[in-house]
């Protein structure tokens, strides 16, 4: 296949590059490198089956060699209203790529008669009230509060999807991405496993908010990318999750950060601040995954930690 993938650069997607490149596909990864990196792909270059184009899919943009999938991969994603490539930071550009990008990216597809794949987002469901998710849950979203450009982008985005399935008969797949970790990361990503790994790395003490009982089920990047693929080729039109159904609490996971990096400063509370809407627990319902595409995680969060910290190190310490 001939695959395009927007915001190609990012953390999810410069991996997903390259498993279509191992697995005998062609790829053209397209980003204006906002948020994505162009030292995520810098290895592909001089690859013959890779294409990096510059470009914000927010704007039009037209391919007259055939194109057989694409993958609307592009969004800022961290959720931290102090990284400058959190989605809080960039809420316009976020609810432009959801909407004018999506449509843009289905256009694409349309005229092609390529195959579609929209990289959703847990952040549908909201602060849920089911637990664990499952996909036909419809969520507990605020249209209007801090986290709103991200869910509702996301939420709308689907929405097009599956009305191009519906009206164009347009073979589409929605994938709603639970939380993912892994190399390649920015280091000032935001989200809090590079945050610890950073901190446990520079001897700091971890900062856990309040008891750390919050909970968030983790990804490792290899399994996040295996899931997609297997939905990429399937004829699966709904929903589906993929993430991690096993949930760890913040505390556990910083105590797990500083074992692994033999960090001796600890943990250093402070007091709540929960941001308004986020959600206290998160994990996913797999059920869909497992009987429709045969996966579940295998990598454990142990494993998947230790390949992250080793590769901040090189950078951290390379740079």
């Amino acid at each position: 296949m001939r695959v395009l993938i927007t915001g190609g650069a990012g953390f999810v997607s410069s991996h997903l590059c390259d498993r279509l490149l191992v697995e005998g596909h062609r790829v053209i990864a397209l980003d204006n490198l906002i948020t994505g990196s162009a030292k995520n792909i810098a290895h592909l270059l001089d690859h013959q089956d890779f294409t990096f184009i510059e470009h914000n899919i927010s704007n039009p943009i037209y391919f007259d060699e055939k194109i057989d999938s694409v993958l609307h991969m592009a969004s800022p994603a961290s959720p931290n209203p102090a990284s400058p490539y959190g989605y809080p930071q960039l809420p316009i550009q976020t609810l432009k790529v959801g909407a004018l990008g999506t449509h843009n990216a289905l256009g694409i597809a349309l005229a092609h008669k390529a195959a579609f794949l929209l990289a959703s987002t847990s952040e549908v469901y909201g602060d849920p009230l089911e637990h664990p998710q499952r996909e036909e849950y419809v969520g507990n979203v605020d249209p209007i509060g801090p986290r709103s450009m991200y869910d509702e982008a996301k939420r709308f985005a689907e929405a097009m999807v599956m009305a191009y399935h519906r009206y164009h008969d347009l073979n589409t797949h929605i994938v709603r991405i639970f939380n993912t970790y892994g190399p390649r990361m920015r280091l000032d990503d935001g989200r809090v496993v590079p945050n610890f790994i950073c901190q446990a790395l520079a001897g700091q003490p971890l900062t856990i908010h309040g008891a750390g009982a919050q909970t968030r089920s983790f990804c490792y990047i290899d399994d996040l990318v295996e899931g997609l693929y297997r939905l990429i080729l399937s004829d699966i039109h709904l929903p589906v999750n993929i993430g991690n159904p096993v949930e760890t609490s913040i505390l556990e996971l910083a105590e797990t950060i500083n074992q692994l990096t033999g960090n001796k400063a600890g943990l250093a509370r402070q007091a709540e601040d929960r941001v308004q809407t986020d959600p206290e627990r998160r994990r996913p319902d797999i059920t869909r995954a497992k009987e429709w595409l045969q996966w579940e995680p295998r990598i454990s969060l142990e494993t998947g930690l230790a390949l992250t910290i080793e590769d901040f190190k090189q950078r951290l310490f390379t740079r």
